[in-house]
């Protein structure tokens, strides 16, 4: 009887502890926060997310994952139903996207805040509002990773082709090819040195010479522009007197002045006088020269007068002229 007492009361010990620790671990989990509830729906897989996995708000946790099943009201997607603190600031712009914690491949929801109103997404049976889920950078890594390696593929096979036996012909061929350049390179700089040393440090040594010739230059042509300053201003005093008044350049305004006024004058005066002597003139040597043809066709003019005219035709005392009759020819 003893034996079952004792196995008894460890007995009641034990489940005593149990009922403690239990309560312990109630209270220690307990949370008195006020939650509103969410829900998720995507068309993706949700590898990775479990039931009370964390969600988090730009990083910040405040809330978990309560349900994760089938969507009734979209045949092939997942439903999922979060709770959230409500205190997170949830608006229209508000988004989720499954993020991973390191290489664990755990996978918890992250809420964001896109700055853009999304369209409002209809509640499900259930009556609750819904968010837009996102496909996570890790599921569009995957949608693209076989077009990344059919890319990589390609790129392998071009690499291929360009180290193939012939164009390693020709990648050696150019490699022999710049090494011949760079001897030649190398031997052209020696001559360059070479002449550097043989002949431009002999040109270098003239240099001083050359230096001093042109100084000697400078100071002639400084004073050829000092000359040529003092011949500019004799110039300048030349010009100065030659403008003075009663200067030459007056006097022969002055002169100018006086030709062009004599010359007016000639035109206004003396010229048509001279016409008209020379008409006058032209009409007596006409009048000559009528009196000279006369007296040359009848010079007794001068004794008796120019007596009257001869009749002509159709005047009285007109007689017509006999023709001259030719001789006989023997």
């Amino acid at each position: 009887m003893q034996n079952k007492a004792h196995a008894m009361a460890a007995g009641l010990f034990v489940l005593i502890v149990s009922l403690l620790v239990a309560g312990l671990g109630m209270w220690l989990t307990r949370d008195n926060g006020n939650y509103h509830t969410y829900e998720l729906s995507s068309r993706e897989g949700v590898s990775g997310l479990q039931p009370q996995a964390a969600v988090r708000y730009k990083g910040v946790a405040v809330g978990k994952v309560t349900h994760i099943g089938f969507d009734p009201q979209v045949s092939g997607n997942v439903l999922i139903r979060i709770d959230v603190n409500e205190e997170t600031p949830i608006t229209a712009s508000t988004f989720a996207v499954l993020g991973y914690q390191g290489v664990t491949g755990l996978a918890y929801v992250l809420l964001d805040d896109a700055g853009e109103d999304h369209p409002p997404l209809p509640p499900g049976d259930s009556g609750l509002p819904r968010l837009p889920l996102e496909s996570s950078p890790f599921s569009k890594l995957a949608d693209q990773g076989p077009v990344i390696l059919g890319r990589l593929d390609d790129a392998v096979q071009r690499l291929n082709q360009v180290l193939g036996e012939e164009n390693q012909k020709h990648i050696t061929s150019a490699l022999v090819n710049i090494g011949q350049a760079a001897g030649s390179v190398h031997a052209l700089s020696l001559k360059l040195d070479a002449t550097v040393t043989q002949r431009l440090d002999p040109a270098l040594a003239a240099v001083p010479a050359l230096a001093a010739q042109a100084r000697q230059t400078l100071q002639t042509l400084q004073q050829a522009g000092a000359n040529t300053a003092s011949a500019a201003a004799d110039m300048g005093q030349v010009a100065r007197r030659l403008n003075e008044p009663d200067g030459v350049i007056d006097q022969t305004a002055r002169g100018t002045l006086a030709l062009s006024r004599s010359l007016e004058r000639f035109n206004a005066v003396t010229l048509p006088r001279v016409e008209a002597a020379t008409d006058a003139t032209a009409r007596a040597a006409r009048q000559f020269g009528r009196m000279t043809a006369g007296v040359s066709d009848n010079p007794q003019a001068l004794i008796y007068g120019p007596g009257a005219p001869l009749p002509g035709p159709g005047e009285a005392g007109f007689v017509a002229p006999v023709p001259a009759v030719a001789p006989a020819k023997p």
